[in-house]
């Protein structure tokens, strides 16, 4: 019986907690100077996994703050997930021994095929591949770039090469407050059989709870960013309220 889990996030940025709009570099505003310290408030509040993001790492294509992810990973009781600029065996294996439990795969999945079937034959569930879509086809490169593969199809190869989690991001809502795109999220979780956590526009409560009526489809957790900064949502009451969601589903799936 699968679950809804909440993934706060946390997007790290010269060693920084921020956000970006769109992914906008040049639209950032920084939450706070210390990002182990966040990670931490995260999990007071109940968090049962943190999401971090290596946003320099995403533009330059190589690890960047790997240090700090280690110190946070190393700092919480719960598993912690990274994604950006994760290219080679190398980057994987260093993100393993500083105490990572899930690498998450973006731009690799679309330009280096070989690199993630190798990463997925070796590690599997460790893996998570990062769809980050724009009017359906996937970007790639910290945003940067469009290319012409779609997210559905993109999935649905990935899922036979064993891929178990896909997260997925719809650009045009991230950061943007309107609430995810719950239809493509829950579409591609049928059409690929595997599990996709939401990323992108999740901006009240309401939104969680229409997410978490899909988990039996496979959806299986949002990452929540910009409003828990901006106190939109309140995390150990969401936790709670999600809580209470699967409970019940459970019970009704007996």
């Amino acid at each position: 019986m699968s679950s809804f889990i909440i993934y706060p996030a946390i997007d790290i940025r010269g060693g920084k907690c921020v956000r970006l709009v769109q992914g906008d570099y040049n639209q950032e505003t920084v939450y706070n100077e210390n990002p182990v310290e966040v990670a931490k408030e995260w999990e007071a509040k109940g968090a049962s996994w943190i999401h971090l993001v290596d946003l320099d790492g995403a533009k330059a294509g190589h690890p960047v703050n790997d240090e700090l992810v280690g110190r946070i990973a190393r700092s919480v009781n719960v598993p912690v997930q990274i994604g950006g600029g994760i290219r080679t065996i190398a980057d994987v294996e260093r993100y393993m021994e500083l105490g990572v439990s899930r690498v998450i795969l973006g731009t690799a999945a679309i330009e280096d095929r070989a690199f993630v079937e190798e990463v997925l034959a070796s590690y599997g569930e460790k893996v998570a591949i990062g769809i980050d879509a724009r009017d359906g086809l996937v970007a790639t490169r910290g945003w940067l770039e469009t290319s012409s593969v779609k997210a559905e199809d993109l999935a649905v190869e990935l899922a036979a090469k064993g891929a178990k989690t896909f997260i997925f991001t719809d650009i045009s809502r991230d950061g943007m407050m309107g609430g995810p795109n719950t239809e493509a999220i829950a579409n591609l979780a049928r059409i690929s059989g595997q599990t996709v956590i939401a990323s992108g526009g999740v901006s009240q409560m309401s939104d969680l709870t229409k997410l978490a009526e899909h988990t039996q489809e496979g959806v299986g957790g949002a990452i929540v960013g910009k409003a828990l900064y901006i106190g939109n949502i309140d995390l150990a009451q969401a936790v709670q309220e999600i809580h209470a969601v699967n409970a019940a589903a459970s019970q009704g799936g007996k």
